[in-house]
């Protein structure tokens, strides 16, 4: 009598399958990120330049319209350090948005005839910033030596706050990714959004400008906490930070990886289909 095969129908086995996949598909999250760091910089006139300029005159315009005209107070530091060290996690966290917005569409060929986890496609579109972080790092590490400003004990605590900037943007940024490919109207919402957030997230002055009754409603913004770690962690005691924000954004970033990855999950059945 012939022998047949057994086939099992597991419950969930699918779903343990797709984890164990993001580590057998670790090799092409890491082309994927080197793929994007090649386009955004290859036969680009001013290149990894631009990494510069770009929070260059950003800090310059926050400066004169906080520093200059709206007389914010600084609390004893140099405004555009202020400025830079608020712009560090934002300027991470809105290119997230803005570029995994696109990190579905802009493949869509790859995503609708190749099975792999999506998810590694959006994750390195977010993990390409990094870069450009670094570079701005290495500004603000000039800007220090240039106004005497050195760094004190509390840089230690950086590295935390980093990941919680991290955290953040892979939340949001799956997301947007995962809205973006049902919806394609949030290509106009998401610019919208990001500089509407430039101005309402503390990145031209401290968060502790905003009347005391009102700075917990205003900590809901998840950036609130991680800005101010940052500037707290660069520039000490005088960087300012507000506890109950900084809880409150690593409850938000939990909330966001959470609920981003289930919304992602949900969706990435139909992704073949709709793109």
């Amino acid at each position: 009598m012939a022998e047949t095969d057994t086939i099992i129908i597991e419950a969930g086995r699918a779903e343990r399958q797709y984890w164990r996949d993001l580590w057998r598909y670790r090799e092409l999250f890491a082309f994927f990120v080197w793929r994007d760091l090649l386009v955004r910089y290859k036969q680009t006139v001013v290149g990894v330049s631009w990494s510069l300029i770009r929070p260059l005159l950003t800090m310059l315009v926050l400066t004169v319209v906080f520093g200059r005209l709206g007389k914010m107070p600084a609390g004893g530091v140099p405004y555009p350090l202020l400025v830079l060290c608020g712009m560090l996690p934002w300027q991470f966290f809105s290119n997230s948005m803005n570029e995994s917005s696109n990190s579905l569409i802009s493949n869509a060929s790859m995503v609708s005839k190749v099975y792999f986890p999506k998810l590694v496609m959006t994750v390195s579109t977010i993990m390409v910033n990094l870069a450009d972080f670094l570079i701005s790092v290495a500004f603000l590490a000039v800007l220090m030596i240039w106004y005497h400003y050195p760094p004190t004990l509390e840089v230690l605590a950086l590295p935390f706050f980093v990941l919680l900037m991290i955290g953040a943007s892979i939340g949001v940024g799956l997301w947007v990714a995962a809205l973006m490919v049902e919806y394609r109207d949030f290509r106009f919402i998401i610019p919208f959004v990001v500089q509407f957030g430039l101005y309402l997230s503390p990145v031209g002055f401290q968060s502790s400008v905003v009347p005391a009754k009102f700075r917990l409603l205003y900590a809901l913004n998840p950036m609130v906490g991680i800005i101010d770690g940052f500037r707290w962690s660069l520039l000490g005691a005088k960087g300012g930070i507000y506890l109950p924000a900084v809880a409150i954004s690593i409850i938000n970033t939990i909330l966001l990886i959470v609920s981003g990855i289930w919304y992602f999950r949900k969706t990435e059945r139909t992704f073949a289909d709709i793109i």
